[in-house]
């Protein structure tokens, strides 16, 4: 099972999101609330108390 990127949450198999960036750097999401967060509103998930678990 792989973690969420943004919220370091479990992500099941078959679902969730994974980007790529432009250098090989995977990044895993569990939501479209995390991935917005962090890739188009460049935010740290350590601000956030429903993210840092």
């Amino acid at each position: 099972m792989v973690k969420c990127s943004f919220c370091n949450k479990h992500i099941e198999e078959g679902t969730g999101t994974l980007f790529i960036h432009k250098n090989g750097k995977k990044s895993y999401f569990c939501s479209t609330k995390c991935e917005k967060n962090m890739l188009k509103l460049n935010r740290k998930p350590s601000k956030f108390k429903w993210a840092s678990n």
